[in-house]
């Protein structure tokens, strides 16, 4: 295990999980680092380098939704829940906020560690998508989108800012204008979950992104819903520096 294996930070209050998860973590050629509270968590994102982080859902003092929220919000590490098996609500809350994915506990660590390697596939594919693109900004409709800060400028020079799911999913569109994306291709660009079961969240990702772009949301002329086939950006894509 090199310093360029992923580094997972896992976060529970309860110590045999989070020792235990760490410690098979390493087993499998991840480095792991673990924090007992989101205030600790947050102390550990800013000192290291962290590529995923393992997050239980119920903690005291900071839950670790509202921890999940901050690091969807400030462009963070990708994030997957665990959450109790009778918490419905957290789940959903969780994909809405854009969590990655979820495991319910009492969990198997070889699950667990499948879909970690599933979101930092998916991770490192949206990363190395953005390689080929000159310039650090690109242009539609009366938009501007900023690759390295991920927020969107408008024509008065309003700074929109984007979560990483919304980022992710507009990246996906502005390289392939005009094309149109299924629910699975999607899901596939940016967080991918497994389809068919996680579709629905492409659906509400692509409602808070036209929310934030769309003149009128409920009349949309930019993320066309193509029925039956998916999505697609309706309008012209300019890259300055290409």
């Amino acid at each position: 295990m090199g310093e360029t294996s992923p580094h997972i930070l896992v976060v529970d209050d309860h110590r045999d999980i989070r020792e235990t998860l760490a410690r098979y973590l390493v087993k499998n050629g991840l480095r792991a680092s673990s924090a007992d509270s989101a205030a600790q968590a947050r102390k550990m994102l800013k000192a290291s380098a962290i590529d995923l982080v393992v997050l239980d859902v119920m903690m005291p003092g900071e839950d670790g939704l509202s921890l999940c929220r901050y690091l969807v919000e400030s462009g963070g590490a990708p994030v997957i829940l665990l959450t109790a098996m009778a918490e419905d609500t957290d789940r959903v809350v969780g994909l809405e906020i854009g969590a990655d994915d979820y495991v319910t506990k009492p969990f198997n660590p070889r699950e667990l560690l499948a879909r970690i390697r599933a979101v930092l596939r998916r991770t490192s594919m949206v990363q190395k998508e953005r390689d080929p693109i000159s310039s650090e900004r690109l242009t539609f409709a009366d938009w501007t989108l900023d690759l390295t800060r991920q927020h969107l400028i408008g024509l008065d020079g309003v700074v929109v800012p984007l979560s990483t799911g919304e980022f992710q999913l507009l990246v996906a569109f502005l390289k392939r204008p005009k094309a149109v994306l299924s629910r699975d291709q999607l899901l596939d660009l940016t967080s991918g979950r497994t389809p068919n079961v996680f579709d629905r969240s492409i659906d509400n990702q692509v409602s808070r992104l036209r929310r934030k772009i769309e003149r009128n949301a409920k009349q949309p002329e930019l993320i066309m819903t193509v029925w039956g086939g998916g999505y697609k950006l309706a309008a012209d894509v300019v890259d300055p520096d290409a």
